[in-house]
């Protein structure tokens, strides 16, 4: 069997562009709004949105291979909260920079506990994916008193990759036997639970009718995101899936650039530059495991 099947680049470009417009629209929230509070809302929406998929396609909820159904919902709520936290304090374009470091987290862990083949272009591309990130965070010590990034909202976009990372190759995992709308329906059983007590620490506040209407496009652009990526990466090996999700740097970047007067520093060109490189090491597909079973695209 190929290294991908029809369709898999679109599937994954088209969520790239949906969780872009997710990001921003957890950006205009997130002026007011506290981070764990928008990640409760998105939990419950994603919740309603694909039972009710599910009820609709006849699909059993619970799947089958629960305990790593529950890890996959785990490493999406623990990757959301950091990634949602570094987009309401780091510009647009700067958060979504960072978090593209996933694909090389993705190959290496793949390669780990998938068995796939490691890619030989994965040291080139740590050493650029981490200088990338260096001239991106451009820290005082190094850059001289220029605007640095914000220490812990950065340490959050990097475990957001590292974590979102783990959640690509749980999925990978998964691909073979469950239903995308299960894969998915299982962030929320997991987040929505999680994310309340922690909202509710922070100190919640009511949404204004605006702020109602942004939480709701947060959730269906995460519907979208979610079920692409997931067609996308039941179609492709998870090291190589990941690539063609980098174009939501472009996207980032023009709707920060457009919206909301973010023009990206020529630290931030550069150093995305370097991260969006470090993902191109991995474009060539490798070959998929021998007998792997075709996947459904439910």
């Amino acid at each position: 069997m190929g290294s991908h099947r029809p369709g898999a680049a679109t599937y994954m470009i088209g969520s790239a562009f949906a969780f872009a417009l997710m990001t921003f629209f957890v950006k205009l929230a997130g002026q007011r709004l506290p981070s764990q509070e928008i990640v409760s809302a998105r939990a419950a929406l994603t919740l309603v949105f694909t039972y009710a998929m599910l009820r609709r396609a006849g699909v059993p909820s619970l799947g089958h291979n629960r305990k790593l159904l529950l890890l996959r919902g785990l490493c999406g709520f623990c990757a959301l909260s950091c990634v949602y936290y570094a987009v309401t304090v780091l510009p647009l374009a700067e958060a979504t920079v960072i978090q593209y470091l996933h694909p090389t987290f993705t190959a290496l862990l793949a390669a780990r506990v998938l068995g796939e083949r490691l890619h030989r272009g994965v040291v080139g591309s740590l050493v650029l994916g981490a200088l990338g990130v260096l001239v991106v965070a451009r820290p005082a010590s190094l850059f001289g008193g220029g605007a640095a990034l914000p220490t812990l909202g950065l340490l959050a976009a990097l475990g957001g990759a590292l974590l979102t990372s783990c959640a690509y190759v749980v999925v990978r995992k998964l691909g073979q036997r469950e239903n995308p709308l299960v894969i998915v329906l299982y962030f929320p059983l997991v987040a929505l639970p999680a994310s309340i007590p922690t909202a509710a620490a922070v100190g919640p506040l009511w949404p204004t009718p605006g702020e109602w209407l942004l939480l709701l496009l947060v959730g269906i652009s995460t519907q979208v995101g979610q079920l692409a990526v997931t067609h996308g990466l039941q179609r492709f090996e998870a090291g190589s899936a990941a690539i063609y999700s980098y174009t939501q740097v472009l996207f980032a970047v023009v709707l920060g650039a457009i919206f909301l007067d973010e023009v990206p520093s020529l630290f931030t060109l550069v150093g995305g530059s370097l991260i969006v490189l470090s993902a191109a090491l991995h474009r060539a597909p490798v070959p998929m495991r021998q007998g792997a079973a075709a996947t459904r695209a439910g």
